[in-house]
């Protein structure tokens, strides 16, 4: 008596037992493939064939596999993490900023570790937090001594400054010229005929706030103006308003120059709302970013802006370049401001 056959039916791919999220070894089994393959195929850059990445890629998404980020990090000895050092007074008065570091990291598939600063001093607090999470590189918009930039090299993490330079210590750097336009601004003043002038300055702990104090004083003192009455605020809208208060409490100066927008803006309307000075006939009112809200109608701020986005590009891009080659020499790009000719000021 003939048997009888029985129909079988064959996966095209061997499940995964239920409950378990499909590995890597399971996308080499069914794949036929080694299993450092299927990471190279999920590895930018990562060199495989193009039939056995096609291959990989199929049982992958049958499977519903995806790759551990840690696992790849073990394998290629990276965490594709990048930490940004960022205080947040830098945030406060130019968001932009960190919005376009994440966001150019995010593209190259690097996740951003955010350590934020109540002020520039406190790196110290937060560099033990860098070394502990072996973060591939570092974007730093605080302030570092020369003796925190050595640390990074004796710990072998690639550092980029965003807007910041180095004393002595070799780092690599990408800075607006904070100088020129400080002394562009300060020369179309004297050129518009102010006679006297003040500044509302960042803190004394700010980089760029002190850069762009200095660079101001400079510029008067050749011009043969030694008295400018200085305050300090934080970089934020009360500070402006506040400071200017205190500078007018005497003789009202020609001009005001203030060391970021926010504060700029909060001193034009201490002017117009609580003084009862129009702008800019009675006070000039100069400020220093170019940040959305200087270009708002009802202030239309005279500024420098900083190019934020070329900014961020090349130093995510100077960062990769040192990640992938440590032995990367330091350098140093320096990008030029755009004067925006706004209604706060007088100039020539």
């Amino acid at each position: 008596m003939a048997r009888e056959k029985k129909s079988v039916t064959m996966m095209a791919t061997p499940p995964v037992r239920s409950g378990r999220r499909a590995t890597s070894y399971d996308v080499a089994r069914i794949a036929g493939v080694s299993q450092s393959m299927v990471s190279r195929c999920f590895a930018p850059g990562g060199s495989i064939a193009p039939d056995k990445r096609e291959r990989i890629l199929k049982v992958a998404t049958e499977l519903g596999y995806r790759p551990n980020a840690l696992a790849q990090g073990l394998i290629s000895g990276r965490t594709n993490m990048v930490a940004v050092l960022i205080s947040s007074l830098t945030n406060r008065y130019y968001p932009e900023v960190l919005d376009e570091l994440s966001r150019r990291l995010t593209e190259r598939d690097i996740r951003v570790l955010l350590f934020s600063l109540n002020a520039e001093s406190e790196v110290d607090a937060v560099l033990g937090q860098v070394w502990r999470h072996s973060v591939d590189g570092v974007i730093s918009a605080a302030r570092l001594s020369d003796a925190q930039i050595r640390l990074f090299e004796d710990h072998n993490v690639p550092l980029v400054l965003y807007n910041r330079t180095a004393s002595t210590a070799s780092a690599a750097s990408v800075c607006c010229d904070s100088t020129a336009g400080e002394r562009d601004l300060v020369g179309r003043l004297l050129d518009a005929g102010h006679k006297s002038f003040a500044i509302i300055a960042g803190p004394e702990d700010s980089y760029v706030g002190e850069e762009r104090r200095v660079a101001a004083l400079a510029r008067l003192a050749e011009a043969g103006i030694a008295d400018v009455p200085i305050v300090r605020g934080d970089f934020s809208y009360d500070s402006g308003r506040s400071g200017l208060h205190t500078l007018t409490k005497g003789k009202i100066p020609d001009a005001v120059i203030c060391a970021s927008d926010q504060m700029a803006i909060g001193a034009m309307d201490a002017a117009r709302i609580d003084l009862g000075l129009p702008i800019p006939k009675a006070l000039s009112i100069v400020g220093f970013d170019g940040s959305g809200p200087a270009s708002w109608a009802s202030y239309a701020l005279t500024s420098i802006r900083q190019p934020v986005r070329r900014m961020t590009e090349a130093a995510v891009a100077m960062l990769m370049e040192r990640i992938e080659d440590g032995d990367t020499p330091a350098e140093r790009r320096l990008f030029a401001g755009e004067l925006l000719r706004g209604g706060s000021a007088r100039i020539g």
